[in-house]
């Protein structure tokens, strides 16, 4: 069973253990990108609420300041 699995008796190829880890590592490479990216959106949605929240503050005209 374990012969078939590696394909041949001689062992595991070095250019698929090469292209595993490169595709591995390319993996992890996107996974960070994704928590960046997450959390570059969680800030502007934060933002984006923070700034509807100042316009949905109702005030038609500015008073004027006392002299």
């Amino acid at each position: 069973m374990a012969k078939a699995l590696l394909g041949y008796v001689g062992g595991s190829d070095p250019r698929l253990l090469a292209e595993m880890r490169r595709l591995q590592q390319r993996v992890q490479d996107l996974e960070s990108e994704l928590v960046r990216i997450q959390a570059e959106n969680d800030a502007l949605t934060a933002a984006a609420s923070h700034d509807q929240l100042l316009e949905s503050i109702d005030v038609p005209q500015a008073e004027p300041a006392l002299t």
